[in-house]
């Protein structure tokens, strides 16, 4: 599809959810770039510039290497410190919620800035977890992320579980470890329930997440893709922008400006 300018899209894909009632969200890295947190594998991204992150990100090396361990801790305790905050484009699919067209959001991201934003914690389905809580290695003792950043702040550099003394790590999910299917299957639910699937942020490359989208167009949704750069599933889009998430979102949602 082709438009005369980015107006042209942006005021299409407007009209598309103006017309929705039953309105899917995938969200992505690209959402929470504007809140200070790098994505993944952009030209600034977290990985691209830190492989050392990326390492971190896989099971294997991060349960068999202390010193690993130790530096994930000490990014842990930047992150939190840093208190991101929901930005416009957090803040733009609120509007959804509120005239009730929202069955749900499915994020990728692991920041909870969706559900700080506003939304209903039940309407907001975590694919790969949260950095906002610890998950025992061994006995799956789940608590919030503030205590084990309690202790290295303390001087603990790598602390363990205070159950069992297994390996504590946040409570996403690395590369090497399965997806929570429970929480698959209602996202999975959610993208055939809605007639209009909207993707956020995301390169629309990281599997399952992204299966989504094509559940939600066999079923018969309209696709609008928001990101900063093209997908891999573009094709399947009835509406594409290409540009600042946090600027065009809030048109997309019909947020009016005071």
């Amino acid at each position: 599809m082709t438009y005369e300018s980015q107006e042209q899209a942006v005021e299409h894909a407007r009209q598309i959810v103006a017309m929705s009632s039953k309105i899917t969200v995938l969200t992505g890295a690209g959402i929470s770039t504007d809140s200070g947190i790098p994505d993944f594998r952009g030209p600034n991204g977290l990985w691209t510039k830190n492989p050392d992150a990326e390492r971190a990100a896989t099971l294997q090396f991060y349960l068999q290497d202390d010193e690993l361990r130790q530096r994930s801790w000490q990014s842990r305790l930047k992150w939190i410190n840093n208190n991101p905050q929901p930005n416009d484009g957090h803040r733009a699919l609120i509007a959804l919620e509120r005239r009730n067209a929202l069955v749900a959001i499915v994020t990728q991201n692991v920041d909870e800035l969706h559900q700080q934003a506003g939304h209903n914690p039940e309407k907001v389905f975590e694919v790969h977890g949260t950095l906002h809580r610890t998950c025992c290695w061994g006995c799956k003792d789940r608590r919030p992320m503030t205590e084990a950043l309690a202790r290295v702040q303390a001087g603990d550099p790598d602390p363990k579980c205070e159950l069992c003394g297994g390996i504590l790590k946040s409570d996403t999910i690395l590369f090497g470890q399965s997806l929570d299917q429970d929480v698959m299957q209602q996202a999975m639910q959610a993208s055939s329930e809605c007639d209009v699937f909207l993707a956020v942020g995301t390169s629309l490359s990281v599997f399952p997440a992204c299966n989504t989208l094509p559940r939600a167009k066999s079923c018969g949704a309209k696709i609008v893709i928001v990101n900063g750069q093209p997908t891999e599933m573009d094709m399947y889009a009835d509406a594409i922008i290409n540009a600042p998430i946090s600027e065009v979102l809030p048109q997309i949602c019909g947020v009016v400006k005071s």
